[in-house]
């Protein structure tokens, strides 16, 4: 049986969209929601997917047809520099970047075929908004400061959701390899689970008459999977026995002998 979301993970995914903090209830709560909305959901789309193709044997997205999800990885790694690979979430955000940009270009070609009393977007009609986008693109690059990016780990230890990209870049730093996105997503998941199990000692340890020792324990395992201490150790021994096993990069075969609840 599939597992739910883990509380923490649905904390980290909220951060983005609100800058409140949520209660455990909330977090509880909001896990709750989400599988009964999946509840909702996947039954509408079978049914759907089976309406519209009755021979598929996949549940498909019949509201609209998305960019291609291997076309948009493969192009997308084909552009890496320094990266080797591509991850599902930076796949997705690019697909939901450029389905974006597409929509715009669109609608302002569309308006343009509008104005020429036509049905049909014609080159003349793109090729007006490419120009008109261009102006406003080096208009902006003369008014605007260059902004200097924020260093990715500074702004997870300052308490921004931990992504794999982060992951990236501390096993680059720490474990001095990269890793591959199957490792990364298992690191992921232990340290969600990781949280939620000091989470819970901490609320069950927190009630007067319980042992304060106990209570300080956690509090400091808390404190260092904040700060991505507990990241670090695993990245850091992962390489270890990466090295050793002549590997250039760490992958899922290294996490196997690693307790992350050491």
């Amino acid at each position: 049986m599939a597992k739910p979301y883990s509380t923490s993970h649905i904390g980290f995914v909220s951060s983005g969209f609100t800058d409140m903090r949520l209660s455990g209830a909330v977090k509880e709560q909001l896990v709750e929601m989400l599988v009964a909305e999946i509840d909702q959901m996947v039954p509408a789309m079978e049914a759907a997917t089976l309406s519209a193709t009755p021979d598929k044997k996949t549940l498909d997205d019949t509201n609209r047809t998305r960019l291609n999800y291997n076309r948009t990885r493969e192009l997308m790694i084909e552009r890496l520099s320094e990266l080797e690979s591509v991850g599902s979430e930076a796949v997705q955000a690019g697909i939901e970047h450029l389905e974006t940009y597409l929509k715009k270009v669109l609608h302002a070609a569309e308006s343009a075929a509008a104005k020429d009393r036509v049905n049909t977007i014609k080159p003349r009609h793109l090729s007006s908004v490419v120009s008109q986008s261009s102006h406003q693109n080096d208009a902006e690059e003369d008014t605007n400061s260059i902004e200097v990016e924020e260093d990715v780990l500074d702004g997870q230890i300052s308490g921004s959701a931990l992504t794999p990209s982060v992951v990236r870049k501390m096993s680059r730093s720490f474990a001095g390899m990269s890793v591959t996105d199957a490792a990364i997503e298992e690191l992921l998941l232990w340290y969600y689970e990781v949280v939620d199990e000091v989470g819970q000692n901490i609320r069950e340890h927190a009630q007067l008459g319980a042992n304060p020792a106990t209570f300080i324990d956690a509090i400091d395992k808390m404190k260092d999977l904040m700060m991505l201490g507990w990241m670090r150790r695993m990245l850091v021994k992962a390489g270890e026995d990466a090295e050793e096993r002549g590997y250039k990069r760490i992958d899922v075969e290294q996490l196997i002998h690693l307790d992350p609840f050491e």
